[in-house]
């Protein structure tokens, strides 16, 4: 693959810097979004719309902490269309879905789970409307339904590269899966029920990233 840039979103930072500035409380042990009114599965639920603020033209890609990447994140390029200000796969939201990632209870809004996965255009003047005032006082779920975006202004990816495991079409054959997104749980769970062909792939290069991160050791290639 060519080498890839990849930045966390790492919340305290974005602070530091002045683009997050909106506030969040801990209940029960859970992040919560006083302006939403909803708990935040992830300290990204938010920041993730602070891409345009990070890096300023080109295409960024920004990408949930529980996808597995099946084929050469590269090969997205070849999909990218400057017409547009994002693009993503456009699921279509099953009502019957009401856990997710950490049997956190799911919220049910216009777009979701578009913003897992998302290419982003950042030359493209549709994305401008964004300001940091939007990003850091319109509630979760009108960012998460890009709603400074019309529809004409948003791209569709194939369901391939952002596969909901668990939850997306079965008829997608296996083999044809770029990202597994295991957005209702995984292999890291003790007792994760909903085995797939993908787990021990995921649990190998986690070993893998962990054995790096503890003993320095050569990722091989």
């Amino acid at each position: 693959s060519t080498p890839l840039q990849i930045q966390p979103l790492v919340l305290k930072d974005l602070e530091a810097q002045g683009i997050m500035k909106r506030p969040m409380v801990v209940r029960d042990g859970k992040l919560w979004c006083p302006i939403s009114e909803a708990p935040m599965s992830t300290e990204f639920a938010i920041s993730r719309f602070a891409v345009p603020f990070i890096r300023q033209g080109g295409w960024a890609m920004f990408c949930d902490c529980d996808v597995l990447f099946l084929k050469d994140p590269v090969k997205l390029l070849d999909l990218v269309d400057p017409s547009y200000a994002i693009m993503a796969v456009k699921h279509q939201q099953r009502e019957s879905e009401a856990v997710k990632m950490d049997g956190q209870t799911q919220t049910f809004y216009r777009r979701k789970n578009w913003s897992s996965v998302v290419l982003w255009n950042l030359d493209h003047p549709a994305n401008k409307r964004l300001t940091n005032e939007m990003l850091n006082t319109w509630p979760g779920r009108d960012l998460h339904a890009f709603k400074w975006l019309e529809d004409h202004e948003i791209g569709e990816l194939p369901l391939a590269w952002n596969y909901l495991v668990g939850a997306s079409a079965s008829e997608l054959d296996p083999a044809d899966v770029s990202l597994a997104h295991y957005t209702l749980g995984g292999p890291w769970f003790a007792g994760w029920s909903g085995a797939t062909q993908w787990d021990e792939l995921w649990s190998r290069e986690e070993s893998i990233l962990r054995a790096f991160e503890e003993h320095a050791v050569q990722i091989p290639a």
